[in-house]
């Protein structure tokens, strides 16, 4: 029997990252999509707390569930209109929309805590794509899970729909670039970015693995819905089960 992870997704700029996903899976699984409202793409502190706003992500649940049948799981695909909520508010987001969905429901955020934590990994670097000061608020969020990040860059790009257009060369230099080395993993934690075709490559390139958002979404939603095993092609995370 399949599994079907509905994923919500702010925007247009790494969704198609997710069907490339569904197609390395190969085993039935479904991760149908719908793009969640986004008034104004920017990484801003007051954008992320409207684009991740529970009326937001109701509207989302109701639509993937039209759309793709019956749930196992839903996934709010966006790592910074999680965090930026902090711990107890994200918290919140997800029970709101587990309340809704009626089935098992998790934030990439969330998704990236469970993942370090399956790898066993309690020090990490941070490669971020947004400003200082949203970036630093993932710090925050990761040490509340008692992860300690070694070491924060970066880049300042305001926009996802500018994320979603850097090329494969550069995110590999990024999350190299990124890397600390008494850091256990890299994390790139934004949605935006284009990853899953990359990331053995990523790991390969660093000499650890490095966590992506869109990876750790999947896995995420594929834990949750009892689908958890040993997978190829989709990096350290998913070759450990």
């Amino acid at each position: 029997m399949s599994t079907t992870v509905g994923i919500l997704y702010p925007g247009y700029s790494a969704e198609d990252d997710y069907p490339r996903a569904e197609a390395a899976l190969g085993d039935g699984s479904r991760l149908p999509l719908v793009h969640t409202e986004m008034r104004e793409d920017a990484h801003r502190v007051d954008a992320l707390l409207d684009i991740g706003g529970e009326d937001v992500l109701a509207a989302g649940a109701a639509q993937v569930a039209a759309q793709a049948g019956p749930l196992d799981s839903i996934v709010w695909a966006c790592t910074s209109g999680s965090f930026v909520f902090g711990w107890d508010g994200a918290a919140a987001q997800v029970a709101a929309l587990q309340e809704v969905a009626g089935v098992p429901a998790s934030s990439t955020s969330f998704a990236f805590v469970d993942a370090c934590r399956a790898l066993g990994v309690t020090r990490v670097a941070v490669g971020a794509t947004y400003p200082d000061d949203v970036a630093e608020r993932f710090v925050e969020f990761l040490g509340k899970a008692g992860i300690t990040v070694l070491s924060l860059s970066a880049r300042g790009i305001v926009t996802a729909a500018e994320v979603g257009t850097l090329p494969g060369d550069l995110v590999l230099d990024f999350a190299a670039a990124a890397d600390h080395p008494d850091a256990q993993a890299v994390l790139l934690p934004d949605t935006a970015l284009h990853t899953v075709e990359l990331l053995d490559a990523l790991d390969t390139r660093v000499g650890k693995p490095v966590l992506t958002a869109n990876q750790v979404s999947i896995w995420q939603g594929l834990r949750l819905a009892g689908a958890q095993r040993v997978r190829t092609g989709l990096g350290a995370l998913f070759a450990a089960g």
